[in-house]
């Protein structure tokens, strides 16, 4: 398939496998959302996704990259998703459906306004009740994120196998139920909103702070969770919970700029630089904030972890931080939604606000437990609250671990680094 777009030149292969990558991050959970509309089956749509990867791969090595990657993209996988039901020649009326519904490309720009309402009818799909959470979540990060298995299964801390049944028997439950690719109604609204939160928050997460790979932020997936945000609060206006998620992920995105250095690297909460937080959406998240409270949504999950995002974000210095209503909200939130991670939160909380010992308390039953053996943060936050209470060998062992643990490049230098400054300390000592 021609493109009369112009090309241009790709210098080596590496060159074209970066752009493909960065690409099927940023366009294949589009591409899915729009095909599950017209195709109505989600292995159908994933299977055409890749496919006009596959296509580019081999076109754009031959000709070049395209100047707009992302239409070309769009108008091969939509030719493709005519040319599959126009041989399998069923729901001759589909095929005219898709002719007329499909967004038509001038100039190789996509030129529809219902993207945004695509990706939002993929993931109240994916979060439908008939699945559990654990596939709500998996095929979540798998369709909307566009993370690999393997990467699936990082996040999840199981095997890469275990994750792979899940998402296949999450597609093939949506499939024999015959759930439809639609944004529901408000009377069965309210019932799917926990799950839909929840899979837009885990988006962002994996933004924030990744997995795997050799950067510590992905800065698509942050921008895509604010936008799924933003859609869902227009959805819902008046839903606290919404609005508390959407004030979160808005004052958290704020810090982007500042959480790291030139080089890339981690910059930690205290040492950053917060005339680079941005203002704007500072302002927007604690504007959000006072609309949950007024809507008599405060005592939420969600309002209680943006109103600590709050209290950072009120601080023009780390010194002005009010740690001791932060570890009061964090006691708040471990009453209402128990978790091993709050409580680890609670613990970084606990320890600023009434000395590193407090808590170390609450870490050391943390330590025990086997689900979190091997996520990286406890180790981590063992090591800096140890190493605050002088106890630096103990840190420098943490931190080693932690090190080991994570499976992103940028994290692991990070705590190798605070482990020799824990051996440095010890060795002063």
């Amino acid at each position: 398939m021609r493109d009369d777009a112009s090309h241009r030149a790709v210098t080596d292969i590496g060159s074209l496998d970066r752009t493909v990558a960065a690409l099927w991050r940023v366009e294949s959970p589009r591409l899915i959302a729009r095909l599950v509309r017209l195709l109505g089956d989600v292995d159908t749509a994933e299977e055409i996704a890749q496919d006009a990867f596959v296509i580019a791969i081999e076109k754009w090595r031959a000709e070049g990259v395209p100047s707009n990657p992302a239409a070309w993209l769009h108008k091969t996988a939509r030719f493709l998703a005519v040319d599959r039901i126009r041989r399998h020649d069923t729901q001759r009326g589909k095929y005219r459906q898709i002719a007329v519904t499909t967004p038509h490309i001038v100039d190789g720009e996509v030129v529809d306004g219902d993207l945004a309402d695509d990706l939002l009818g993929l993931i109240f799909m994916v979060c439908h009740p008939i699945l559990s959470p654990d596939a709500r979540s998996a095929l979540t990060l798998k369709l909307i994120c566009g993370l690999r298995t393997e990467e699936v299964a990082r996040a999840f801390l199981v095997p890469g196998p275990t994750i792979a049944q899940r998402i296949v028997r999450a597609k093939r439950t949506l499939t024999a139920a015959n759930i439809r690719f639609e944004l529901p109604d408000e009377k069965e609204r309210p019932a799917r909103l926990d799950a839909v939160r929840e899979v837009i928050y885990l988006v962002f997460n994996e933004g924030h702070t990744a997995t795997s790979g050799d950067e510590w932020i992905r800065r698509d997936l942050c921008a895509e969770a604010l936008r799924l945000g933003r859609m869902l609060a227009t959805l819902t206006p008046r839903e606290p919970e919404t609005l508390g998620l959407l004030a979160l992920i808005e004052l958290q995105a704020s810090r982007l700029d500042a959480r790291t250095g030139p080089a890339g690297e981690p910059v930690l909460l205290l040492d950053q630089d917060r005339t680079r937080w941005d203002r704007l959406l500072i302002r927007r998240g604690l504007e959000l904030l006072r609309r949950t409270q007024e809507l008599g949504g405060a005592a939420g999950p969600y309002a209680l972890q943006a109103a600590i995002a709050a209290c950072h974000a009120r601080a023009r210095t780390a010194a002005d931080t009010d740690w001791q209503r932060i570890a009061a909200l964090y006691d708040g939130l471990a009453q209402i939604s128990p978790s091993p991670v709050v409580e680890l939160n609670r613990a970084v909380a606990t320890g600023q606000a009434f000395g590193p010992e407090a808590g170390l308390t609450i870490v050391q039953p943390l330590l025990e437990l086997p689900a979190m053996r091997g996520y990286h943060l406890l180790p981590a936050v063992a090591g800096d609250l140890l190493c605050r209470a002088g106890r630096h060998d103990e840190a420098r062992h943490q931190f080693l671990k932690a090190a080991a643990l994570t499976r992103n490049g940028r994290e692991r230098s990070t705590m190798q680094a605070r482990a020799a400054a824990c051996a440095d300390g010890h060795a002063a000592g």
